[in-house]
């Protein structure tokens, strides 16, 4: 380990903030003004310490590097999914940091049946829509947002952000010729949809807070001016820009953290006027798809008014308030969501913390109230299932996908009327790997309040307990954390670590009510429920706090490091990710991106004293205190607008200057990435590399 003196300091420069009578002084504060050189020369001292500490680690990085490789068919393809006159997929070659997005032409009307996919060589006809390669060149960051294909075949649109800071630059392609049109549409949100007749595009651009706020068409050739077509004033509310299954309808969705809006419009009057489906009220969700039953449009309505874990309706297009029940309530399942193809629906809801999905046949239905859903079922009880690809409203098979902890994914067409699965691609994992060599089991906590938490637990067979063990969590935003499979966690459960998720309170594994009891005036449980099942472990003798590192990342980063505050003593490590470790200062500045939506999920300190004391008391930057902490690595990225790097670097300069072990403090900071890190493949392997040989040895596994 790196000896404690070699660790920079940071300056102190005292900051005073008042708010409710609490006089607060921040001594780490100046290191948000990004554009100071002493900012800059203080991340990268703490990137050449953190370079020095875990430089013995050189060697066990590369091995790992070399196993995600070695297990990863490097020239690969994607199943083809039918678009048209087309089959669209993406291909991977050996050597290269990004997909190829292609297409190729179809032999005929009746023919869905994929290509079959070999990995090695392109379909016959193959067209390059985009070579994100090329298109990368130069740059040290690259990520693609909006990537979209007009429906007669013949223009793409697609945006790419080369910073990291994800402001888009949206372009367009004639497919015909192959040419990239000069005109160009800058500083964009992600996503782009296009009108039925290929002549307008629509996209979204944001605030000074980052927020996407406001739809513009973009009339492709016209050389006219953008028409601001929707504008959302209110800073809660986040906009989207999409369109039906069907392709009938665009649609805009507006959402809060607790309230939503659809306005709806034909896709065939892409200059027409949106229509509101059901005006907002706050604390009621809901969301829009269309649907054909018994010949009728109708619009399937999900919803929360009086449904804590949502109900499904249905109601004629032109008049979406008649409405009648077509799925009740369920105090046991949350519902979340309905897709319509032109012969079936599908119903995606959670059960027990374990994703599922229901399937109606609606071509012989005359109303919604012949309308009955089946549960697909699989083997494995501990496994997620999920719509794939599905581009076509009408087709004669649903694309599914399938996966486990310990079970490569799977893409597998469903024939509804036989009932017939026909698996068109497993997940390669190259050399010899065998799901009969893994186990996976579901465990449950009883927390402090009597609450019983429940546990994934992933290993290799045979591991002798107490066990190496890596814990995650996140419980936030009621993201649920489902099972899936990971060529580059073998390269620790192979070395005898335990992988362990704890579903804790503010996730959504467990219906709508665990997402409420984590959050605002209740978050607290978040963290306790991961301190209880940290302790379970170590009661259980699962294994013991020198063998266990925790592991959360952005939401998940705040409640990892509030845990280190709770319980410093049942840990080895301390592994934070583009970690939320300042949120009382973050919530409190409404001009920073993303603060005043985030006040529905956190509660608004401004106002409320309550809540500012409440967030006060758990904020793991505000809560440093003199204590034996574990060794910590936080990851951060310069160029971060969800998370700013600035919390990572407060809460790690704190944290050096009060620990009282010998154990390292480290901050790695990517000084030319975003959010989600570094882009390519390649790039992104060796960072996942360096975060798993760290915990390797924060286990004692090596």
């Amino acid at each position: 380990m790196t000896d404690k003196q070699a660790v920079p300091v940071a300056k102190k420069v005292p900051s005073t903030r008042v708010h409710h009578g609490d006089e607060v002084v921040d001594n780490y504060e100046w290191l948000r003004e990004k554009d100071d050189p002493e900012v800059i020369s203080f991340l990268e001292a703490q990137n050449a310490l953190t370079e020095a500490d875990t430089a013995e680690l050189a060697d066990l990085r590369a091995a790992i590097y070399g196993e995600i490789k070695s297990r990863t068919q490097e020239t690969d393809m994607s199943v083809p999914s039918r678009r048209g006159q087309y089959w669209c997929y993406a291909r991977t070659v050996e050597g290269q940091q990004y997909a190829l997005r292609c297409r190729a032409p179809i032999s005929g009307d009746d023919d869905w049946d994929p290509p079959t996919v070999s990995g090695d060589d392109p379909l016959p006809g193959e067209q390059v829509l985009l070579d994100s390669n090329l298109d990368a060149e130069g740059t040290d960051f690259y990520s693609l947002g909006a990537f979209s294909v007009t429906d007669d075949g013949t223009m793409l649109a697609y945006s790419v952000d080369k910073v990291g800071d994800e402001r888009y630059t949206l372009r367009f392609k004639d497919l015909r010729s192959g040419e990239l049109l000069t005109e160009t549409v800058e500083n964009t949100a992600p996503g782009a949809t296009w009108s039925h007749d290929g002549r307008h595009i629509f996209y979204l651009t944001v605030d000074d807070a980052w927020r996407p706020d406001t739809v513009w068409r973009h009339d492709l050739g016209a050389g006219t001016d953008d028409v601001k077509v929707f504008h959302e004033p209110d800073e809660r509310f986040w906009v989207g820009i999409g369109g039906t299954r069907s392709d009938k309808y665009l649609m805009i969705g507006l959402g809060s953290k607790i309230t939503s809006e659809v306005h709806v419009l034909s896709a065939d009057d892409p200059t027409g006027e949106f229509q509101v489906v059901w005006p907002r009220r706050d604390g009621v969700e809901y969301d829009v798809e269309h649907a054909v039953i018994g010949g009728e449009d109708r619009f399937l309505i999900t919803h929360n008014e009086n449904a804590e874990n949502f109900e499904l309706l249905d109601a004629p297009v032109d008049d979406p308030t008649a409405t009648r029940v077509l799925i009740p309530h369920d105090a046991e399942s949350r519902l979340e969501g309905v897709d319509a193809f032109a012969d079936q629906l599908v119903l995606s809801y959670r059960r027990a913390a374990t994703p599922r999905i229901a399937i109606a046949d609606i071509r012989g239905a005359k109303s919604s109230s012949d309308v009955s859903f089946e549960e697909l079922t699989f083997d494995e009880p501990l496994s997620s299932v999920g719509l794939a690809g599905n581009p076509e409203w009408a087709a004669p098979r649903l694309r599914i996908g399938y996966t486990s902890f310990i079970e490569p994914s799977e893409i597998i067409d469903l024939d509804v009327t036989s009932g017939d699965r026909i698996l068109l691609k497993r997940q390669v994992v190259l050399g010899d790997y065998d799901p009969a060599d893994y186990e996976q089991k579901r465990e449950w906590v009883t927390a402090a309040d009597g609450t019983q938490v429940p546990l994934s637990i992933v290993s290799r067979k045979g591991v002798s307990r107490p066990a190496p063990t890596l814990l995650y969590g996140y419980g936030s935003y009621e993201a649920s954390m489902d099972p899936g499979f990971s060529i580059a966690r073998l390269s620790l459960l192979d070395r005898g670590v335990v992988f362990v998720i704890a579903h804790i309170r503010g996730g959504g594994e467990m219906g709508r009510h665990w997402y409420e009891n984590g959050k605002t005036l209740t978050k607290k449980n978040t963290f306790t429920d991961f301190v209880d099942s940290a302790r379970h472990l170590v009661d259980s003798r699962a294994t013991t706090p020198a063998q266990l590192v925790g592991e959360g990342g952005s939401a998940g980063g705040l409640l990892i490091g509030a845990v280190a505050n709770l319980a410093p003593e049942l840990f080895s490590g301390i592994l934070a990710v583009v970690p939320f470790v300042d949120p009382l200062t973050s919530i409190l500045d409404p001009s920073l991106p993303l603060t005043v939506i985030e006040w529905d999920e956190w509660g608004n300190p401004l106002e409320d004293k309550e809540v500012y004391e409440y967030m006060r008391s758990y904020s793991p930057y505000e809560n440093v205190a003199a204590l034996e902490y574990p060794a910590i690595l936080a990851l951060t990225s310069l160029n971060d607008t969800r998370v700013m790097y600035t919390e990572a670097a407060k809460w790690v300069a704190r944290l050096q200057d009060n620990s009282t072990s010998d154990n390292a403090i480290l901050l790695k900071t990517e000084m030319s990435a975003g959010h989600g890190g570094v882009s390519g493949r390649y790039k992104q392997w060796e960072e996942v590399a360096f975060e798993h040989a760290w915990v390797l040895r924060q286990t004692g596994a090596v």
